[in-house]
Formats: structure tokens, sequence, C-alpha cells
């Protein structure tokens, strides 16, 4: 397995380019296959679990072709309602092609997903979604097995706002008879991505980015070509970077809106940022000031995807600071290998008390997840002497170019 050697202490200076949404480009797959016609999506990101998505399309019949950042699907030959439990289990996002599959095909058949173990990520709230939707769903010998020969629009309410069942709900009812009305909806940045990619496929849904979306099911959709959204948690980890490496650094394809909640405290911190239309920049100046409280909420509050990174900020900052998980039970599983390095952190359920320190030391570590294993790399920037990661595959499930970009700003990075 791979691993990165870095050697920390190094400012990052520079211009970087945001790569598209990976948690955008995967339901944006899944909703390429309702309709027979070519779908091609613009700044597509060149990563594990893309490719995996692909191959669960092509595994149901669809082409898939890569040019660039630029994929092109086209799910007229689109022959299987049944998704692989090899590909499945790779993928947590596989879990998307229900509705998309159920919209096309009238049935579908998924094993139970995959992905990072960060905690239990029922789905539960997928299910009872898709059965108000009047979707016949039956549970056997680890598959789901779904009828949606008598789906119908309806109204109803999730109990969580669940950002995979939103998307569900959304790709099924895209294709209903009938009107559905969706209560307590995800508001992240990425269901409005849907939303527009959906419309602009001919689909009727108005309401994305509040807790209230509407679908009119109409009879077909159509090709489209189309461009993802900057990946906002990616954008946060550089300028998460940015703020524990000091120097100056500009993200160019970001939008600051996306990253309000995250902005706001790296300003309390002591860092200056600036932001248009599409840029921002970070300037960090000394050791950044202890945050007091970072809670993880959906979205507009403080994203959990950023919660691993901050932490590892926070172990530099002056002064302690309280981090609450609210999202996933196990997220803290990396601490132990910032511990390693001599933060002073301590764990009590879903609280973390980070007591900061001037400067981490470099130590060999294993990346267990993707954000965790980000944080990992960002410790080690800022660490003494050397810090080795191992298992980076799963840092590369979400950042593409990682060592070659933090290169390209000043690290002292190699991945062997």
């Amino acid at each position: 397995m791979a691993k990165y050697i870095i050697n920390g202490g190094k400012p990052l200076q520079g211009s970087l380019a945001v790569q598209g949404a990976k948690n955008s480009v995967l339901p944006l797959f899944a909703a390429a296959l309702l309709t027979d016609e070519k779908v091609r999506i613009h700044n597509c990101p060149d990563l594990a679990d893309v490719t995996n998505m692909g191959k669960i399309l092509r595994s149901l019949g669809a082409e898939v072709e890569r040019h660039g950042n630029t994929i092109e699907i086209s799910g007229e030959t689109l022959i299987s309602y049944e998704i692989p439990c090899r590909l499945a289990r790779e993928l947590r996002s596989s879990i998307f092609l229900l509705g998309s599959v159920l919209g096309r095909m009238k049935r579908a058949k998924v094993a139970y997903p995959g992905g990072c173990d960060i905690g239990l990520r029922p789905i539960n709230l997928h299910l009872k979604a898709l059965s108000e939707l009047n979707v016949r769903i039956v549970e056997k010998y680890g598959y789901i097995y779904c009828d949606a020969t008598q789906m119908r629009g309806a109204n109803l309410t999730l109990d969580y706002p669940s950002v995979g069942a939103t998307e569900n709900v959304m790709l099924l009812a895209a294709l209903s008879e009938g009107v559905t009305t969706l209560s307590n909806a995800a508001r992240e940045p990425e269901i409005v991505d849907l939303q527009n990619f959906l419309n602009k496929m001919g689909a009727k849904i108005d309401g994305a980015g509040t807790p209230f979306i509407k679908i009119e099911g109409v009879p077909k959709l159509s090709g489209v070509e189309y461009t993802t959204m900057p990946d906002r948690i990616v954008a946060g980890t550089y300028l998460i970077a940015g703020a524990i490496c000091g120097g100056e650094l500009t993200l160019t394809g970001a939008n600051a809106e996306h990253l309000r909640s995250l902005i706001s405290k790296l300003i309390k911190s002591g860092c200056k940022i600036t932001s248009n239309d599409d840029n921002i920049t970070i300037i960090s100046e000394g050791r950044p000031k202890a945050f007091d409280n970072i809670e993880t909420q959906p979205y507009p509050g403080f994203p959990t995807d950023l919660q691993a990174q901050m932490t590892a900020l926070s172990a530099i900052a002056e002064g302690t600071t309280i981090i609450t998980e609210n999202i996933f039970e196990t997220r803290f599983k990396y601490i132990p290998e910032l511990i390693k390095m001599g933060a002073k952190i301590k764990v009590k359920d879903k609280h973390a008390v980070v007591e900061g320190i001037p400067r981490l030391k470099g130590a060999e570590l294993a990346a267990m997840d993707l954000r965790g294993g980000a944080s990992l790399v960002l410790a080690g920037l800022n660490a003494r002497e050397t810090t080795i990661i191992n298992d980076v595959q799963h840092i590369e499930r979400g950042y593409e170019n990682f060592e070659i970009n933090l290169t390209a700003l000043g690290a002292d990075i190699l991945k062997v």
C-alpha cells in the first residue's frame, strides 16, 4: 500500500483550483440513469469512488466514458436492475442508485452499501421514504429488493435531514406519477446541484436548499450537459491546511457561501480571509487561537466532514477547544494517531477536549478513513521531523492529486 512521507514546517504559498465535488458527482451519475439519452458531466474528479460508481453503472448496462475531467454516460443500453454486491460494498454512495434504478427500471436489487468505517449510517431513512412513495421493499440475505411498479407521489417527512434519503426521494419522484412534497429535507449545496441537474434534464423540482422540496413527476427526462459544483470539503481542507502551515493560499473555483461556518471560525482564530465570486484567499501568520467550541450539525451548521481537520488545527492552537461530533458516533477513531504526535486530546462519548500545543512531532501513522486520514496529513505538515502516513488509499477516495497539489504549494510531501 502507498504511503505519504511528510517533512513539516513549510508555509503554503500560491494558488490552487478546487476539484469538482465528489459528493455531488456521485448522485449526478445516478441521475444520469433516469434518461436513455447521453449525459455529459464536466468537472468530475479522478477518484476511486467516482471510478467505482462508473463500474456499477456499466454493470447495469450503461456506457461510461471519461475524457479528462468530463464523463459521458449513456443509459440507452440499461439492461439490469441489480447492483452487484462486490461493488456496492466498496461504495456507500451506491445507495443513491436505488431511487434512479427504480425510477427507470421500476425494480431494484442492491446489497447493503459500504464505504468508510465511521460508525452506523442506517439506510432505514431511505427505505422508509421510498415505501411512502408506494415502493414495495423486502430485505433478505443481505440484499434489498424493491418494486416500484405502483409508485406514486406522496407527502412525506424525513425523521432526520439525511442527504442520501433526500436525494433518493428526488431521483425516484422525478419520474413518479403525481406530486411529491418532502419536509425536513437536507439543505446541503449538493442537493441544490442535483436539483439543478435534474431540472436541466426536464424535471420539475423546487425548494432544494430549504427544508421543503416539491417534486412534480414528469413522464420522461432528456440528456444534458452540466458542470459539477466545486468540492466544499476539499476547499475547506486546504483552507485549514493554510491555517495550520501559515502563509498565503488562494483557492480558485471555490464557493465561500458553502463554507461560511468554517470561514467564520478561521477568522476568529486569527486568519485573514477574503473572497469574491469564485476565489477564497487565506493569510495565516503566527499561531492560531483556539476555537472554544466546534459542534457538527447538518448544513448550514459545521460539517462533520471537516471535524477531523479542525481537530488537527486545534491541536496546535493557543488555548483549549471542545469538539462535539453529533453526526457519526465513531468519527474520533483518528485521534489516537494525533496523540502519537504529541497532541493533548481527551475523548468522552461524543466530545473531544483539545489542549493546543505549539507544534506536533513526526510519527508513523495509519489513515483509517477519508477525513481522519486528511487530518493526519495536515498534522504532518505542521510537525517537527518526519511523519509517515500509511494506507493513504482511504485519503485518495476524496482528494485528487493531494500530495501533488500540496507540493506545488510548497509542502514537503512525497508519495511512495
